[in-house]
């Protein structure tokens, strides 16, 4: 599961202010809830694009801190797509996803991209103590 956090001085549920509907307009029907720290969320068995075989979506609540976006993707390998004759639905699935995390989140692939090699690159630091 990946966590995403939100542009400095926003919060998911002014972005988002309905989650499942978000989700549903998406990437097709919930299908049921996952527990993910504390936290359900949404869980579609069956996306509407066949790129995608299972999509688990929702807010990670916090009590001191702000919320985040929480989300896994789990995709259909390459050779299965290319044999149901589904790579053509490739580029709309990445074009749902970022648009997705866009609209949750207010930042663009490069700037989520760069956000997480800093939090990668701080927890590498060794600890001085």
């Amino acid at each position: 599961m990946r966590e995403y956090k939100m542009r400095r001085g926003e919060h998911l549920e002014d972005r988002i202010p309905n989650m499942q509907e978000t989700v549903e307009e998406y990437f097709g029907p919930i299908t049921g809830t996952e527990a993910y720290k504390g936290s359900d969320l949404y869980v579609i068995d069956e996306p509407s694009n066949p790129v995608f075989e299972r999509i688990v979506a929702g807010t990670l609540s916090y009590n001191s801190k702000k919320d985040k976006l929480v989300v896994e993707f789990e995709e259909r390998p390459a050779e299965e797509l290319i044999e149901a004759g589904d790579l053509d639905a490739a580029e709309a699935a990445v074009n749902a996803k970022n648009d997705f995390l866009l609209e949750a989140t207010g930042r663009d692939a490069k700037s989520r991209r760069d956000s997480m090699k800093r939090s990668v690159e701080d927890s590498d630091e060794p600890d001085i103590s």
